[in-house]
């Protein structure tokens, strides 16, 4: 059974000194909680703080938030009874739901309690989101809404690290579009850039929602394949040339693509990973036979 409660907490009024008059214990205790929430920007941080301070007037087994763009759930929360749901609003505007996990009714003290808990918890929770929101465009490329240069050479370092750490196979696929500055140079870039959205699609089309996608820049692109095999590689290459010719507009124009195929093994640096799989897709484009690399990572 779910219980929703709308709370509005508008911004241009909350003053954390006029907020809570109903005695100095619980105004100091309010003010140190706001001053733990301005320690961090991120979200899940933000709950574990916050479900501290509710431990103190509620009993409850879990909190859960859920944003349009992000959720977070308290650490060590588990499923109860019952669960007791708040609405939160910004300056009139619905900004996500709270959920807590409860065995037993809110009182209507306590009710009241959270309800100030909230709006001391809002403002910090926007910050964060807002941040998070950020740090995800700064990630993203802005033509295709696929992962940038910066996110790859984050993403190839952990990806690596887990398969070390679980003695488990990366494959990485490097994707070039062949010829495509005579596209650009014959047709305009408005066309150019539409075929990159397309072949990005296309791209989407290949792999499964496990495979992390990437732009350089230009016309490359690049995907690393977690758990990889020389056949989960074949299968996704022979997609990608499958995609490209069912994608009318890139038929359209007669855009091919090369691919530059690898395995990590066991010395690889995320250099020297990258450079083996920009060699392979050289090597394609300039028709020169290449095998696939497949030195199977040793495990110790």
């Amino acid at each position: 059974m779910r219980t929703v409660n709308v709370v509005n907490h508008p911004n241009s009024k909350f003053n954390a000194f006029t907020l809570f008059q109903h005695n100095e214990q619980q105004s100091q205790r309010n003010l140190a909680l706001l001053e733990q929430l301005q320690t961090t920007l991120d979200v899940k941080q933000l709950i574990n703080i916050f479900a501290i301070e509710v431990a103190k007037y509620l009993d409850f087994t879990g909190i859960y938030f859920k944003h349009a763009e992000i959720s977070a759930t308290a650490r060590g929360s588990r499923q109860a009874k019952a669960e007791r749901q708040f609405e939160l609003k910004l300056n009139g505007e619905f900004f996500g739901i709270i959920t807590y996990a409860v065995n037993s009714p809110i009182s209507l003290g306590n009710y009241k309690i959270l309800s100030e808990l909230h709006c001391l918890l809002i403002n910090p929770l926007n910050n964060a989101v807002r941040y998070h929101q950020a740090m995800q465009l700064a990630m993203q490329d802005g033509l295709t809404q696929l992962g940038n240069r910066r996110s790859f050479d984050e993403q190839i370092k952990r990806t690596m690290a887990q398969a070390t750490r679980r003695h488990a196979r990366v494959g990485l696929i490097l994707c070039d579009l062949n010829k495509f500055k005579a596209i650009n140079d014959s047709f305009g870039h408005t066309i150019g850039d539409n075929v990159l959205v397309n072949f990005a699609q296309a791209l989407r089309q290949s792999v499964r929602d496990t495979e992390c996608i990437f732009r350089f820049g230009g016309d490359e692109f690049a995907i690393i394949v977690a758990d990889a095999s020389e056949q989960s590689l074949a299968v996704i290459e022979q997609r990608i040339y499958q995609a490209i010719a069912q994608d009318a507009l890139l038929a359209k124009y007669n855009v091919t693509s090369s691919l530059g195929l690898a395995f990590m093994n066991k010395a690889d640096n995320p250099i020297s990973f990258f450079q083996r799989a920009d060699a392979a897709l050289y090597s394609q484009k300039m028709n020169i036979p290449c095998k696939l690399s497949v030195v199977t990572q040793q495990t110790s």
